[in-house]
């Protein structure tokens, strides 16, 4: 792979001089690529990205086709169909993978118009957007890798491509703003770049996120994540480095949680993150699922692994093999334990931090038990802890099910789950799942873990045990920034928050003194100490060199709760100043009892956060019984809760009916179609189901229950 020394001395020869080369962690997303150029001080203020698309057009089965690389803007919609009519090409698609490296030695996060020389050029077809030669714009290039990044000009990108061209091969020119098949089309694809400039937020430089929740939700959600000082990239793709601002949410949860599943004596274990192929392939039913993204370890050193040994995408075939031999006796039951620890799965989707990610934090827990009775009380126990984390700790409304037979667990007997939502994106979530795995992986073909049945008086007969499994990740993480956060930032519940009080010196000036400066200073900092003896964690922002302005905004996009600001005057009145992160309320309160003060600020804050939460998601839960309402009701940013008629094949159809129907979706988008989310617990919600005469609005047949249908990630 070419270096950017490589490149840059490949354009000298052009007469090109790039405006700036950087290298920074690998990215597979637009999102991801422009946030790693914004974190290097080495880039320019101002850039567009560059997009590089390779089509490959239907022809005959004797032709061979020639592959249409399209260089636009990314801002631009880059319609396959209006792309195809105007160059007369049928059914252009995205090319594969191995056509990329065939053609370039590149995949598809490393192209750019610098993968095109004098051997690839003649054997391709050249679109490039009419728009870019004239813009004054720096525009971004991938330098033939995803973690490298050239800037050239509009005109040097042009003037390196004509350099390129033959009498016989030209690169064409199209405006894709006015080549789309109908107008309405055409009005369609220019909304992006608007809608771009519309995302901007007026002042960005000082409220740093950028743009705006509801205009560019993805990009939000990546620039919370960095300026809240929450996470940086990594240099493997898909995997990110928890910093102390989002690792201390997750030791809230963990102290949390394991204190209240030890009273449910669950005992906490390791287990290894290898697993050898013959175990791991034991239970394919269960692997089945996860064997896309299992990682191997085939190499050690120099030399190859006799046996290929697989990174857990989860811990049952792990673990499972040592709880038959542990499990002796129905006095050794029941057997619970829990593993603190990451897993690995190898997602191809584009990785988001926190939701979908190469390698994530959870806890598993997995238990044996004599009954069905016992397992299925404990899988309800275990649901309803992680209610709480979300609801209690978080502040993120969840609604408890079942998942359908599709959708459960691989392996499992059955699967309950919380399912979230982000009313930003219309889409559901699912935030954690406790699942019953039945006898199935007891029986003797499996792991072969069984007791002597103590209700057999000739203690003749045995009984498989009961097992189940239940996790909660990182994800939740995510989840709580999506639906709290702001145009300003990160909002944290007061429960989760490592810091949920600052303390900010004001009204200092380069007129004040330095006595009466080391006074407010002072001041913050007993205040600080107060509230901390009071069981709040508080912190006095001292910081020289920075002014309250700046401070204010450094603490509104790390979402600290409640912003304190004491000056001369509040001195003076003894009181200070009480700033709300999550409504902007201020308040002057005096420092007399200040300690029961914020404590009471701090619950109302949580249940506020919870409550406006809570009626937000609640009021896209929407009832429908008719099909011609399912799409409009998603496409609205909803969930359609329809009676149901369970069976397999309608859920199949639902999705591909629905998707199919649904409005044009960006193309990194999750699908379109909508899928079973749960089938709620409670059913007392909606409209009693008459059997026989309530029906599937998808297929007409008898509905059994209320079941939510939605987009999600």
């Amino acid at each position: 792979m070419a270096s950017i020394d490589s490149i840059t001395s490949s354009l000298a020869a052009f007469s090109i001089k790039p405006t700036a080369t950087i290298n920074h962690a690998p990215t597979t997303s637009p999102a991801t690529w422009k946030e790693a150029i914004i974190a290097s001080e080495a880039a320019p203020k101002e850039f567009e990205l560059i997009k590089t698309l390779v089509y490959k057009p239907k022809t005959a089965k004797t032709a061979t086709p020639v592959p249409v690389v399209v260089i636009a803007r990314d801002a631009i919609e880059t319609n396959s169909g209006a792309i195809g009519k105007a160059l007369s090409l049928k059914e252009l698609r995205l090319a594969a993978a191995d056509l990329l490296t065939d053609f370039f030695a590149l995949d598809k996060d490393s192209l750019s118009p610098l993968a095109l020389n004098k051997l690839t050029f003649p054997r391709v077809q050249t679109i490039v957007d009419s728009s870019i030669a004239s813009s004054s714009t720096v525009f971004a290039l991938h330098a033939h890798s995803s973690s490298s990044t050239i800037f050239l000009t509009g005109s040097e990108i042009l003037g390196y491509l004509r350099q390129l061209e033959t009498a016989e091969t030209k690169i064409q020119e199209l405006d894709f703003q006015n080549i789309a098949p109908s107008a309405s089309a055409a009005q369609t694809s220019k909304a992006p770049v608007k809608e771009k400039e519309d995302a901007k937020i007026e002042g960005a430089v000082q409220i740093a996120i950028g743009v705006k929740k509801e205009a560019d939700f993805a990009a939000w959600y990546t620039n919370v994540l960095i300026k809240a000082d929450m996470l940086d990239y990594y240099s493997v793709s898909g995997c990110y480095i928890l910093k102390p601002w989002s690792y201390s949410i997750w030791e809230e949860i963990q102290s949390w949680f394991n204190t209240q599943i030890k009273e449910l004596g669950v005992q906490n274990s390791y287990f290894p993150m290898f697993v050898s192929s013959k175990v791991l392939e034991r239970e394919k039913d269960h692997i089945e699922g996860f064997s896309p993204e299992v990682a191997w370890v085939t190499r050690a050193g120099q030399s190859d692994l006799e046996e290929p040994i697989a990174i857990r995408p989860t811990s049952e075939t792990a673990m499972y093999p040592y709880y038959a031999k542990w499990i002796k006796s129905h006095r050794d039951l029941p057997l619970k334990l829990n593993q603190w620890n990451s897993v690995v799965r190898w997602e191809f989707k584009n990785p988001q931090p926190f939701l979908r990610t190469r390698e994530f934090l959870w806890q598993e827990g997995h238990t044996a038990h004599l009954t069905k009775a016992e397992a299925d009380t404990e899988v309800r126990q275990i649901l309803d802890l992680y209610r709480q984390v979300y609801e209690d700790l978080l502040a993120v409304p969840v609604i408890p099910g079942v998942k359908s037979e599709k959708e459960k667990f691989a392996g499992g007997l059955y699967t309950t789950t919380l399912e979230g939502f982000i009313p930003t994106s219309g889409r559901g979530i699912q935030a954690a799942t406790s699942h019953c795995l039945g006898q199935n992986f007891s029986r003797p073909e499996m792991f072969n873990i069984f007791v002597e049945d103590p209700n057999d008086p000739t203690k003749q007969g045995k009984t498989y045990v009961w097992q189940n499994s239940w996790g909660l990740s990182t994800r939740a993480i995510g989840v709580m920034v999506m639906v709290h956060g702001d145009n300003q930032g990160l909002v944290l519940p007061p429960r989760v928050a490592s810091v949920q009080v600052v303390v900010v010196p004001c009204g200092i000036t380069a007129k004040t003194s330095d006595e009466q400066r080391a006074t407010i200073n002072t001041a913050c900092d007993d205040l600080a100490k107060t509230l901390k003896k009071a069981g709040i964690r508080a912190k006095a922002d001292l910081r020289d060199g920075y002014t309250p302005g700046y401070k204010f905004n450094d603490w509104e996009q790390k979402g600290v709760p409640i912003r304190l600001e004491i000056g001369p005057n509040d001195l003076a009145r003894h009181q200070t100043l009480t700033v709300r992160r999550d409504t902007g309320v201020k308040n002057s309160v005096s420092l007399t009892d200040i300690d029961t003060t914020i404590n009471a600020l701090l619950t109302t804050i949580q249940h506020d956060m919870f409550e406006r939460a809570k009626e937000q998601y609640h009021s896209k839960v929407k009832e429908v019984t008719k099909w011609e309402d399912v799409v409009p009701t998603l496409d609205g940013k909803g969930i359609a809760v329809i009676p149901w008629c369970e069976v397999e094949a309608c859920e199949d159809d639902i999705k591909e009916r629905s998707g199919r129907s649904a409005e044009p979706q960006d193309e990194r988008a999750p699908s379109a179609g909508a899928k079973s989310l749960a089938i709620p617990f409670d059913q007392s919600l909606w409209s009693p189901i008459e059997p026989g005469k309530t029906k599937c609005p998808a297929c007409g047949k008898d509905a059994k229950r209320w079941t939510m249908f939605g987009r999600s990630y």
